[in-house]
Formats: structure tokens, sequence, C-alpha cells
């Protein structure tokens, strides 16, 4: 099971107008600890960024699912709530899981969710859909 970490880089970036303007871009990471996740990050962003960066925050998210759509590079997160029943009290209990689903935009999140979603045979239901700042997700590398 996937294990993501929310990695932000902190670097100076060349603006339109040639001003250099100091950023801090958030990128998911699939690792096993918050010492891999840095690594990872670090490995990942070496080639695209000229100068100095630095890893300003790293932390575990609750994402258990990414929906990928190689057409897009934006990413929504969806809030589900899967519904079960209790057998001995026959009440309804609903637990939430967050998944990650790239799109163009909120149909398309909904959409891509959806799809993803289809052959689940269980009950759910969308409890939010909402933009992220993520600039990209890096899977762990398979060699």
């Amino acid at each position: 099971m996937s294990q993501w970490f929310e990695c932000k880089i902190k670097f100076d970036k060349m603006q339109e107008n040639g001003a250099v303007k100091k950023v801090t871009e958030p990128y998911l990471v699939d690792a096993l600890s918050f010492t891999e996740a840095e690594a990872r990050i670090i490995e990942e962003m070496t080639p695209y960024i000229s100068g100095e960066f630095s890893v300003s925050t790293v932390k575990r998210t609750k994402i258990s699912e990414i929906f990928r759509d190689d057409s897009t590079d934006r990413w929504y997160l969806v809030k589900v709530a899967f519904i079960t029943i209790d057998e001995k009290t026959a009440a309804e209990k609903k637990s939430i899981s967050q998944i990650l689903v790239a799109a163009n935009d909120f149909k398309g999140a909904y959409d891509n969710f959806m799809e993803g979603m289809k052959g689940t045979m269980g009950d759910f239901e969308i409890q939010s859909i909402t933009e992220t700042m993520l600039m990209d997700v890096y899977d762990v590398k398979k060699d």
C-alpha cells in the first residue's frame, strides 16, 4: 500500500517578466519514511531547478488512492464516505477516504473519480471535491 508524503520545495523562480521570485511549490511523493520522501523529492527536482533549493516541509497525507489522467497536470482531492451497516446495531457507519484525482476542471475531476470507482461494490457518497496546489505526483520507482 502506498504511503504519500507532501513535500514543499522552496527556490528562486524566474518569472515571465524576468524578475526572480522566491516560491514554495508542493509535490506528492510515494515513500516509506519522511527521510526517503525528502531524498526522493531532492532526486526528482534536482534536474529541473537551477541554483539552490530546499525542502521546507515533509508531511504525511491521508490519501488512500490516486486516479491518474496523463492529459492534465491539475489535481483534485475527493473526500468520499464509504457507507457500511453495522451488523449488531444495524446503524449506518461512514468511513472517510481521500482520493487524489487528475483532471482539467471540477467536472472532469468528478467524471474521472466516478470512472475510477466503477466496479466498487460498496455504497459511497462524495463529501467534497477541491482543487489542490500540487505541482506533480511521484510514484515509487520500479527497478
